[in-house]
């Protein structure tokens, strides 16, 4: 495929970004950058797991009350919703390396005075601030994404999220080493070191050049495809890198598959202004539409995958029993929790496979579709008391569904918004989803320790069924597209 675009394009005097990405294909360099961005994955996915384990050991040593642990949660989501939104609008407007750099360093800063933390208020502070910096996962997803030719996209998004899995299984190691022996603030300090890594090796990171290229830096994304060629031993085509050809910012708002020509009394441009312009773009008649649907799964996501993460530890605490027991209590003490929580780690993984397999064949809403009605199904029977095997094996398989739905929208959503709104996109969107990550231990577990298993699951199945129904009512299928470029603005 990608020697008949280059005959294509070596036939001519012109070549765009995308078809330069097709002839560059995907190789070390694509690598390289996985292994960076995948890093900063796994940062963020063990600075949250770490919350599973440090808050009963700060509250016995602090005699802090219930409230008071639950807080230290609490507040790294609230800084994570601010700081995705922001980081998105960052690296919109100034590029995708300031983003990069900004949340390297609030995120290994923070991370660390968060080990020596004197008392209860300023440990809530550093991890605030730490969680503002976490907040910037999908800076990284959107910076990978960026640099991959559309052939094969998916299943190595797929790929980039496999650093989240590693990096939940790492920090229940690490805890399972660390917490008995050197205590809470080790864990931090220890946990912090790849924050660090991430920060320094910034500084061999380069700007996307689509970035570049929307902004009509063209000549310094050519020099970026350039160096790309020469790391993947390939040849950029012939001829010169030109602005994209013109095409319509969404099939949202025509019935065809295919890119149109402009119209009349439309102009087609890239819009890259700071402020709360990108918030609004995302709102405008050509994406409302789009962005409400997403918000909506990109709740669901996090309420499913998060309450089934606490679900597990609830049924687990008091197994066919009403229980008073919340995950990360007392009853959950020693080895056993940092044990109990590595072993469902594993329950990942199946559903990572799964996403690969099917992300690229079937397509990304099929896919979604396909997981929610099984998730619902794997839910379903947990509305009654069952053996312990029952409701482990249905719940690690609804976990292996939810974590592959929000693998597949991770990858969905990047692709679907265009490059001047990619990261403010996916950003609010994460946005949405630490949300409910913050509700969901609110609700669906305090129903569960009041006794009433019922009325949680069925509020999970209502949830899943809210946000399989918007994953039908998206407006096209990305599997195979390209990246979009420009942002239409009416006269």
């Amino acid at each position: 495929m990608n020697n008949e675009i280059a005959d294509n394009v070596d036939s001519g005097l012109e070549y765009t970004l995308d078809e330069a990405l097709a002839v560059v294909g995907f190789g070390k360099f694509q690598v390289l950058v996985l292994t960076y961005a995948g890093l900063g994955s796994m940062v963020e996915a063990m600075e949250v797991m770490i919350l599973s384990f440090i808050g009963p050991s700060v509250k016995s040593e602090w005699g802090l009350s219930s409230g008071q642990e639950s807080l230290i949660t609490t507040v790294v989501f609230a800084g994570m919703l601010i700081g995705a939104y922001s980081w998105g609008l960052i690296s919109d407007n100034y590029g995708r390396r300031i983003g990069l750099l900004s949340v390297a360093a609030v995120t290994s800063i923070f991370a660390l005075l968060s080990a020596f933390a004197p008392n209860y208020i300023s440990l809530v502070v550093f991890r605030m601030l730490a969680g503002i910096g976490l907040g910037g996962g999908p800076v990284y997803s959107a910076w990978f994404l960026e640099f991959v030719p559309v052939e094969n996209r998916g299943i190595w998004m797929v790929v980039f999220s496999t650093f989240w899995t590693i990096g939940t299984i790492l920090e229940a190691s690490l805890a399972w080493i660390v917490m008995p022996r050197l205590g809470w603030r080790w864990l931090l300090a220890l946990s912090s070191i790849p924050c660090f890594v991430a920060f320094i090796f910034y500084f061999l990171t380069i700007e996307s050049p689509r970035y570049l290229y929307i902004n009509g830096r063209i000549n310094e994304a050519y020099n970026v495809l350039k160096k790309m060629a020469e790391i993947n031993q390939t040849e950029l085509p012939s001829g010169m890198l030109v602005s994209d050809k013109v095409t319509e910012l969404n099939e949202e708002f025509t019935h065809s598959e295919e890119t149109h020509s402009l119209s009349a009394g439309i102009n087609k441009i890239a819009i890259s202004k700071p402020g709360f312009s990108s918030l609004l773009m995302l709102l405008s008649p050509r994406l409302i539409k789009t962005t409400l649907l997403l918000w909506t799964i990109y709740f669901g996501n996090s309420f499913s995958y998060y309450g089934v993460v606490l679900l597990t530890s609830e049924f687990s605490s008091g197994e066919n029993k009403c229980s008073s027991a919340i995950p990360n209590s007392h009853k959950l003490k020693g080895s056993s929790l940092y044990k109990d929580v590595f072993i469902t780690s594993f329950a990942e993984l199946p559903g990572l496979l799964l996403s690969a397999v099917t992300v690229d064949i079937v397509g990304r809403k099929i896919s979604m579709a396909l997981m929610y009605l099984f998730g619902f199904m794997f839910l379903l029977p947990l509305m009654f008391n069952l053996s312990k095997i029952w409701t482990t094996a249905l719940l690690f398989g609804a976990r292996m569904f939810f974590i592959g739905i929000f693998t597949v929208a991770g990858v969905y959503c990047p692709e679907i918004y265009p490059t001047p709104v990619r990261t403010t996109g996916v950003g609010v969107a994460s946005s949405v989803g630490r949300i409910a990550g913050m509700i969901c231990p609110l609700v669906a577990v305090d129903l569960m320790s009041g006794c009433h298993q019922m009325a949680a699951i069925i509020l999970f199945e209502v949830v899943i069924i809210l946000s399989g129904i918007s994953v039908l009512l998206l407006p096209f299928e990305t599997k195979g597209r390209g990246l979009t470029d420009i942002v239409a603005v009416y006269n």
